[in-house]
């Protein structure tokens, strides 16, 4: 297929757009003319416990400039109201959804690294499983009856890891280890309730993401993230959030897209088949590079991962 999808006439939904893959989402999807809605705890008035600056307002701008028309709604997802109010308003405005990206996360300062469950604090657990699964599903309840309005509507699970990659290595710590294998899961169960309509849902993860809290801790600009590497050669297969973008765009904007249903992929596996590259003409391959370079210890060497 073409490398720059159409999406024109389609209206999308990332939920979790404020920063990360799911800015990259949305800007991709604007960039292939579709109309995108926006959801995030920060906006230009009040911020999320992130206290970051990163707003839903400036995604929205930068999907216009991409080329979309983005609109940006305050939302918390784990309150049901404003989700029900939010697909109420999509239905209102255009009687269907065609993509829906459930990317909520929040839970970076939840996760405490290498702690066995028994010494994890018990309430930054719950609460991490409660930003990263319980969102989803509310999410997706209120939003599926649009979905499955026409035949061709695309659900993305966003997580970290493939179902592979996954059930071979504990993740971090026991409550995010089950957090991001349950949003696997909860693309398989969603294809299998969508099939019918002729509805498609997959789970998908990036790589290593130059997101805006990475390229802070490492102390650099997306322009000089490579200079990263010095602090950690294995940055060197990091890609930015419109690669991951550019994959669910892919997704969207194919008319065979129900083969891939049920599925766990990643924007590297994508990138092959689909032929689109990370905004630096590259094909980092994140996931194929952690198994085969990084996890069993050798020099870090990107050679053939991108």
């Amino acid at each position: 297929m073409s490398n720059h999808p159409n999406l024109r006439g389609k209206v999308c939904l990332v939920a979790g757009a404020t920063r990360g893959a799911g800015r990259g989402i949305a800007v991709e999807l604007g960039a292939a003319g579709a109309t995108v809605y926006v959801t995030g705890r920060t906006t230009r008035r009040s911020r999320s416990e992130y206290d970051r600056p990163e707003t839903i307002e400036e995604t929205a701008e930068l999907v216009n400039a991409a080329g979309g028309h983005g609109i940006a709604v305050p939302a918390d997802h784990l309150d049901r109201d404003q989700v029900r109010s939010l697909a109420e308003r999509i239905g209102r405005d255009h009687g269907r959804l065609d993509v829906l990206v459930n990317d909520i996360w929040g839970g970076e300062h939840l996760a405490q690294w290498d702690t066995p469950l028994w010494e994890h604090d018990l309430d930054a657990g719950l609460r991490l499983l409660r930003l990263a699964v319980d969102t989803h599903v509310i999410t997706s309840r209120f939003m599926l009856p649009l979905l499955i309005k026409r035949p061709g509507g695309l659900v993305v699970e966003m997580t970290d890891g493939t179902k592979e990659y996954n059930d071979r290595n504990y993740r971090v710590s026991f409550f995010y280890d089950q957090a991001k294998s349950a949003v696997i899961r909860l693309g398989y169960a969603q294809a299998h309730e969508l099939r019918p309509y002729g509805c498609a849902a997959v789970s998908l993860t990036p790589g290593w993401l130059r997101s805006e809290m990475m390229l802070d801790h490492y102390g650099v600009k997306e322009e000089n993230w490579r200079d990263a590497t010095a602090r950690e050669p294995h940055f060197a297969i990091s890609e930015s959030p419109r690669y991951v973008g550019r994959a669910v765009a892919a997704l969207a904007a194919d008319p065979d897209v129900m083969r891939w249903t049920g599925r766990s992929l990643s924007s590297g596996q994508l990138a092959q088949e689909y032929g689109f590259t990370d905004v630096d003409g590259s094909q980092p391959d994140c996931w194929r590079y952690l198994v085969e370079v990084q996890d069993p210890g050798r020099p870090a060497d990107v050679t053939g991962y991108r």
